[in-house]
């Protein structure tokens, strides 16, 4: 077991590089299943998420070899579509091997996924489009085991409610069908754009016809190729948080200027001070913080995987802010962590309102899910005295180098081994 102490109070200066995006790397990843040529991955981030995702990958035939930022993807003669338990049940990016496997065997059997405890999250949209395609789709022992039954000509999906993992499985399992497929009201989150590029670069007819709605024409085999995935913008909104919330100037490289313009807006009607240096770097320059009222919508709103730490920094803002949680029904259980550490925060239903501070104090706290991992990093930066985070395997699931980024621009923080 390992923790985070943080003494806080340091100043932050100097820049930080931004790793590529673990949410768009994971699709992608499980993209490979439909090319058996030889793929290269660039700028893929070493966290926990990723190294799973490669094991799964290699149970289902692949071999990969890692080297720093850089997968190189390869087909053995051994393919399977069975996805264990034992891979699939810390993170929720699991189920998207399904849509491969099906355009590939037309059969699946995939463990439920898991991940981090922020509200159900069933997978009943990527089902239903499954369905709608021609699977019989039945859970059996905790495994959803799909298998073809119909086919249609053409066929035009409507999703009830924006989903990203769901746009992501249709896409997967419609790359090798022969038939046309419609989808309207579709997620457009910059990684779901990643993905759609990556397989278009391999050989995939996707286009868009409108804001929300694409038509893919799928094809017989992709071919391999080089990918550069995109800069993981969650991260860079995060480090931009640490910037505003030790009142200390950071320069964030490597990062898309254009994927973060949503929160970028949301922190400068706050009071930060940002300045784009170009289209893949900007400086953060702190401001009097000011209260907002805002809630979690999809892209291109602000995200739900930007809320924890925001909260942490309203936390300093003159006045009532409030926050409105639309996409997950369960993703305020960090407030009770920054409450111990001293913080006003009320919660009803969806809306949390935080009431500004001048302090927070450092105690002991326990991270529950990624967002509010580091939610808890940003609190202990400025917090009075010692903070001990524990339960800290769920950051290393997503964030690459958190703490040694964060030691190199001054932080006082370190991880140790605790019994």
């Amino acid at each position: 077991m390992k923790k985070i102490v943080i003494e806080g109070g340091a100043k932050l200066q100097g820049s930080i590089n931004i790793s590529g995006s673990k949410n768009s790397s994971l699709p992608i990843l499980a993209a490979t299943l439909l090319i058996d040529e030889k793929i290269i991955l660039n700028n893929v981030p070493n966290v926990k998420d990723i190294l799973t995702m490669v094991s799964l990958l290699e149970t289902l035939g692949k071999k990969i070899k890692i080297k720093n930022n850089t997968l190189e993807i390869t087909s053995t003669n051994k393919p399977s579509y069975f996805a264990q338990y034992e891979l699939v049940k810390t993170m929720r990016a699991g189920i998207l091997v399904i849509g491969p496997l099906l355009a590939k065997f037309n059969m699946a059997k995939v463990s439920l996924p898991g991940g981090c405890a922020i509200g159900a999250r069933p997978v009943d949209i990527h089902l239903d489009f499954l369905s709608k395609i021609g699977y019989e789709n039945k859970v059996v022992k905790g495994y959803v085991v799909s298998k073809k039954k119909f086919s249609k000509n053409k066929i035009s999906f409507f999703f009830k409610k924006i989903s990203v993992g769901a746009t992501e499985t249709a896409i997967l399992s419609s790359c090798l069908s022969s038939k046309e497929v419609k989808l309207i009201n579709i997620a457009i989150e910059p990684e779901v754009i990643d993905l759609i590029n990556f397989l278009n670069r391999s050989g995939t007819n996707i286009k868009f016809i409108a804001k929300r709605s694409l038509i893919i024409k799928g094809v017989k085999n992709l071919r391999g190729l080089k990918y550069q995935i995109m800069p993981d913008r969650i991260e860079a909104g995060t480090y931009m948080v640490a910037s505003a919330i030790t009142n200390s100037p950071l320069i964030l490289k490597n990062i898309s200027v254009v994927h973060l313009k949503n929160i970028i807006n949301i922190f400068k009607k706050i009071g930060l001070n940002i300045k784009i240096l170009s289209d893949r770097s900007l400086k953060v320059l702190p401001g009097r913080l000011k209260s907002i009222r805002i809630k979690t919508v999809p892209y291109p709103g602000f995200p739900t995987d930007m809320q924890a730490q925001l909260m942490s920094l309203l936390i300093f803002a003159k006045g009532i802010s409030e926050i409105k949680e639309d996409i997950f029904e369960n993703r305020f259980l960090h407030v009770l962590e920054l409450q111990r550490m001293g913080a006003k925060i009320e919660i009803k239903n969806n809306k949390a309102k935080i009431i500004g501070i001048d302090y927070l104090s450092g105690a002991q706290v326990m991270a529950t899910d990624l967002r509010a991992s580091v939610c808890l990093v940003l609190a202990g930066l400025v917090a009075h005295g010692k903070t001990e985070i524990n339960r800290i395997y769920h950051l290393e699931r997503g964030y690459e180098n958190l703490v040694k980024k964060l030691k190199n621009c001054g932080a006082k923080i370190k991880i140790i081994n605790v019994r």
